[in-house]
């Protein structure tokens, strides 16, 4: 006699001990004293570029300068340093970084082998939504995907072209498919108990831009687990003034938890893998510049705990980053 069990519903899984997607991210920028070191713990999280293409040329972003070349990830590299950094304990992937990853085809594949055969707990991917349809996002999220969250930065047609310059009527897009993302998420919960958190954070340019999304953020309110806000960045100092902007310093984290400038928890808490297999800095590594190590050639702990990586972390505990990468981020003001 075969016994059949009652499916239960899986809660989303975040960490240990965190519920909301905030409190997640506002561990992942803590900077606590056991990381303040030039070789710090192997991180908690990581993130690898599968592409870095991106469908969109938003002004805040310097994707669109195009300053080093655009292509997808290795499948084999892929998986090779998946393993490799769950063996070292690595918990938490995120299967993006500069590029936009519902342009990588085999998005699902990727998600399922980090997901089903390499055991990572968490499992996160964010997207600006135009490429996130229906159909995509139930492919991902029955491959295991544990948080997907859509970069709602618009308050409507007329600032999405101002923002990313496409088509006004894209904007109708990304909102529909946000809609849709969250009946697919409740369909496939309740047939398979696989519960994906949905999200959504927007860009505050400015004061008014709260005012000028709040009909937009009531309407996708609904859809989403949670939304929450976050400061215009610099991208390492390389959109700095752009459409008459004044950015945050360095990466502070979400608004409501800022943190420090400098250090800058990015260079401590968190790995991001570009495309190409290159170990970077800095989540906004658009240049190259913030290469720490080729982990086609190396492993990943020899490039965390390398000389490179090691100096960098030094100079931003210190708070002096004069003659480093960081240089031109307005993180640092010279005293």
């Amino acid at each position: 006699m075969i016994c059949i069990k009652p499916r239960l519903r899986r809660a989303c899984t975040i960490g240990a001990g965190v519920s909301t997607i905030t409190e997640h991210i506002d561990r992942i920028t803590l900077l606590g004293p056991q990381s303040r070191s030039e070789t710090p713990p192997v991180p908690r999280s990581v993130k690898v570029e599968l592409t870095a293409r991106c469908d969109l040329q938003c002004f805040f972003c310097a994707s669109s300068m195009r300053l080093r070349r655009k292509a997808d990830i290795d499948q084999a590299f892929f998986r090779r340093i998946l393993r490799e950094m769950r063996a070292l304990g690595v918990e938490e992937i995120g299967l993006f970084y500069l590029g936009e990853s519902f342009l990588c085809s085999w998005l699902p594949a990727a998600i399922r082998y980090a997901k089903r055969v390499c055991g990572y707990p968490y499992v996160f991917l964010t997207t600006n939504g135009r490429m996130a349809s229906a159909e995509r996002v139930r492919e991902c999220m029955e491959a295991g995907l544990d948080s997907l969250k859509f970069s709602f930065n618009f308050s409507g047609p007329e600032q999405f072209h101002q923002v990313t310059g496409a088509r006004a009527a894209d904007y109708r897009r990304v909102e529909e498919n946000l809609a849709a993302a969250r009946q697919v998420r409740d369909e496939v919960e309740a047939r398979t108990g696989q519960r994906c958190g949905l999200y959504a954070s927007s860009i505050r340019y400015d004061d008014e831009q709260l005012v000028r999304m709040k009909t937009a953020v009531r309407r996708i309110r609904s859809q989403v687990d949670e939304h929450y806000w976050l400061p215009l960045y610099g991208q390492a100092g390389l959109t700095t003034g752009a459409h008459g902007t004044a950015p945050a310093a360095g990466n502070p984290g979400r608004l409501g938890a800022l943190r420090k400038p400098l250090p800058c928890w990015s260079l401590f808490t968190e790995g991001h893998i570009t495309w190409d297999g290159r170990l970077s800095a800095c989540c906004f590594d658009h240049d190259g510049r913030f290469d720490m190590g080729d982990l086609n050639c190396e492993t990943f702990m020899e490039a965390w705990h390398g000389r490179r990586f090691g100096r960098l972390r030094r100079a931003s505990l210190l708070g002096d980053v004069r003659g480093t990468a960081c240089e031109r981020c307005i993180a640092w003001e010279p005293a």
